[in-house]
């Protein structure tokens, strides 16, 4: 196991997402051989949209409300991304996590670029009806940007399938035609994939599948801890659990449990009705979500929110490899703990990149307006992520670099490569 080192180092500031992914860029990019024009460009989001929405609330009052959406790099296809309801979403916040989605897109090989949204409020205290209006007046705010072959929206923190149907239904309605293509993760009756909600969880766990036979482990014989049991985390839990990996550890906003001999995560996932749940679970030991990041296992997924593992708290894990559920788990300064501990790190924009794969499946049955079976969706999945883990592991072996370097150094290429293609017009 990997030991824990006696001292931390802590930040001296606060490092936000946009900070990390631009550190991270510049990390990637000292291996390349880029125009330093390029990496300018790709330091930066094409464009931010900032709108306000008013929401009438259920007892008859107005609410303006905050939304972004942030373009970061289309030169390889449409933006795609997620919005999110959420109060801490900022406009930063979004910046970051559409280079994200570019590096994403490209490390995937999909004809896709990167862009996030999200609204400034808190889910938990909206009314399904609230929800529903909110919803359409976003479509509406963000119509002059949105389009399926422009920039196609997809669910995230505190959106769902529903919101997505309601949100293609308003923009179609503007329209005049049934415009299916404009967002991705819908319900399968009027459009969405088979697979969808599940595939960031099952490719984080397709994903350590392959690092755990990496390193030439025993699956069976392997411990995993999972901070998050939302969408993406259950679903890893359970395909790692499935293919006999020992999950101990999981984790709701509440705090987590834990079981030396292992949870049964199908148990843990059916008694997940209400979010919040998985805390009051019948396991023999109770701990906070900081306690889980610390526990001795072989494989830790953080899945819940970004910036969980720090300068302070990156010295203290014990976990022999640590695979991102969530997006931006891990700081600079965390990594850098890491590498020199030699822990490694399967960065997120390749492990969890299952949401924006089987989103573009989805796009491909829109456009074509023929839907896959689960058995297909699965298939496909399956097979790119393995292409694209594949692709990473050959730079990861060519060059002393690590995980999260090798995976921005395939994504990198791939979007130098275009940018050179397409020039620079006017």
């Amino acid at each position: 196991m990997a030991t824990a080192e006696s001292t931390t180092e802590p930040e001296s500031e606060a490092e936000s997402a946009v900070e990390t992914a631009r550190r991270q860029l510049e990390r990637a990019a000292a291996h390349l051989d880029v125009d330093e024009g390029t990496i300018e460009r790709l330091r930066h989001p094409d464009s931010v949209y900032e709108v306000s929405i008013p929401l009438k609330r259920d007892d008859g009052t107005v609410e303006i409300l905050t939304g972004y959406r942030a373009h970061h790099d289309d030169v390889r296809g449409p933006y795609k991304g997620g919005l999110r309801y959420h109060p801490a979403v900022t406009r930063e916040e979004c910046v970051a996590l559409s280079m994200w989605m570019t590096w994403k897109c490209a490390v995937m090989d999909i004809p896709f670029g990167g862009a996030k949204g999200g609204v400034v409020i808190n889910p938990k205290e909206l009314s399904r009806d609230e929800e529903e209006r909110l919803t359409r007046r976003l479509a509406q705010e963000l119509r002059p940007v949105i389009g399926p072959m422009k920039d196609i929206p997809a669910p995230d923190m505190g959106t769902n399938p529903a919101m997505m149907a309601w949100f293609m239904d308003a923009y179609s309605m503007q329209e005049g035609e049934t415009q299916p293509g404009i967002v991705t993760g819908k319900p399968p009756a009027v459009g969405g994939s088979y697979g969808r909600e599940e595939a960031p969880g099952r490719s984080v766990g397709i994903i350590a599948e392959k690092a755990i036979d990496y390193y030439g482990w025993d699956i069976e014989e392997t411990t995993v801890a999972v901070q998050g049991f939302g969408s993406v985390g259950a679903n890893a839990a359970r395909y790692l659990d499935k293919h006999g990996a020992s999950v101990v550890a999981v984790s709701d906003v509440d705090g987590a449990i834990y079981d030396a001999d292992g949870l049964d995560t199908n148990d843990v996932q059916d008694h997940d009705d209400v979010p919040g749940m998985v805390s009051g679970y019948d396991a023999p030991e109770h701990f906070s979500n900081a306690e889980l990041l610390e526990l001795d296992v072989d494989v830790l997924i953080p899945s819940a929110i970004g910036n969980v593992l720090t300068g302070e708290n990156a010295g203290n894990v014990q976990a022999d490899m640590i695979v991102e559920g969530a997006n931006g788990p891990t700081t600079s300064q965390a990594d850098t703990i890491f590498e020199r501990r030699e822990i490694p790190v399967i960065p997120d924009f390749l492990a969890n990149a299952g949401g924006v794969t089987v989103s573009y499946f989805e796009w491909l049955q829109n456009t074509n307006r023929r839907a896959w079976s689960l058995e297909r969706v699965h298939e496909e999945l399956e097979h790119e992520m393995l292409q694209a883990w594949e692709g990473v592991r050959k730079e990861y072996e060519a060059r002393d670099v690590t995980w999260r370097d090798a995976a921005y150094i395939v994504a990198l290429q791939r979007i130098a490569e275009s940018h050179d293609a397409r020039g620079l017009w006017p």
